[in-house]
């Protein structure tokens, strides 16, 4: 990979590129989303934890303004999820109240935030702590020809769309990208934010890279001979030899994923016809994989498909409004760039 001026890739279509233009973001309202935690809390302990609505605010800036609020350090403030501030959320925190200088919430004010429920927790909420969000999302001034849209929305409904990362995940001009990749190839010290960004970005940027070599193909939902295969809804994978029927079926049903790497040291390889196919994808990459195995980030898999929950839509002349639920870690930009080309989708607001 060059490390001068880089644009992210157009990964391919699924169902090829849409021939519907729209604008979001128009307004906070046409972007909506609410986590979804993975559990509720006790009832009882020393954590406070908020479900709050925030509306133009991003989670750092409320996490610091509960942590001031109750007169805490900002590390004793958890969140699951990142929410970013062009929308309407809702999403949880935990306040430790053991040391707090004002633990009556009922007098705290936060501008634009909307306490929707408390309750008493025994221990702080943890990053990754959600099963998923639930979104809503509205496209105006659509363009174009939006007869076969109906159609699109049925078969994704139905079929899923490949799971890339979205371009929030690669910053701004897939910048992030490219100084990973320096960093990666020269070494020295960084901040560990800072490295923890870097190294996802371009682990994200091989798993699209694979991810798109397979849509080409038209096998990104399909369980190849040696797949290492996903269980639906967790992060379980096994090898597959094929063919199998019972494994067909499974995948044709969602019980099971085809996977992408997350490339790292260790991890399970796919074999055979998957392997052969996913080396020859990465092959200009070689360098930059050994680099992220010196470094010892772990190899992980992630579901080549993204299948919304309950998709639904209500279809105007000329607006969509989509509502719909994925799982933690997937992208509402990945269902809407295969439905509508949208000003501004560089900067959806994601989970």
């Amino acid at each position: 990979m060059s490390t001068g001026s880089f644009e992210l890739p157009d990964w391919p279509f699924s169902l090829g590129a849409p021939g519907v233009n729209g604008r979001i973001r128009t307004r906070l309202e046409d972007f909506c989303v609410r986590e979804i935690p993975q559990f509720v809390p006790c009832g009882e302990g020393n954590h406070l934890w908020l479900e709050v609505e925030k509306r133009g605010a991003n989670t750092n800036w409320v996490a610091e303004q509960l942590a001031e609020a109750a007169g805490i350090p900002a590390r004793d403030v958890g969140y699951a999820g990142m929410k970013d501030r062009h929308g309407v959320t809702s999403q949880w925190f935990s306040v430790a109240l053991q040391e707090a200088r004002h633990p009556d919430w009922e007098a705290w004010r936060i501008q634009d935030v909307t306490f929707l429920q408390v309750h008493r927790h025994t221990r702080k909420l943890k990053r990754g702590a959600l099963t998923g969000n639930r979104f809503e999302i509205v496209v105006r001034d659509l363009e174009g020809d939006t007869s076969g849209l109906e159609e699109r929305l049925k078969h994704i409904g139905n079929v899923g769309v490949p799971n890339y990362f979205g371009p929030q995940r690669f910053g701004f001009h897939g910048s992030n990208v490219i100084r990973g990749t320096n960093w990666l190839e020269r070494g020295g010290r960084l901040p560990r934010n800072k490295r923890s960004i870097y190294i996802s970005s371009v682990r994200s940027f091989l798993f699209n890279h694979v991810l798109a070599g397979r849509v080409a193909q038209q096998n990104w939902n399909k369980i190849l001979d040696g797949e290492i295969a996903m269980l639906n809804g967790t992060h379980s994978v096994f090898p597959c030899a094929m063919p199998d029927p019972e494994l067909d079926h499974r995948c044709d049903t969602f019980d099971i994923h085809p996977t992408g790497p997350l490339p790292g040291s260790g991890g399970m390889r796919p074999e055979r016809q998957a392997g052969a196919l996913e080396d020859g994808i990465l092959a200009g990459h070689v360098s930059m994989i050994e680099a992220l195995a010196r470094i010892d980030a772990r190899a992980e898999r992630r579901s080549l498909r993204l299948v919304p929950e309950d998709l639904q839509f209500d279809l105007q002349a000329a607006s969509l409004t989509l509502s719909f639920g994925l799982p933690a870690g997937n992208y509402a930009t990945t269902l809407l760039r295969e439905l509508v080309s949208c000003d501004g989708d560089g900067h959806i607001p994601e989970p």
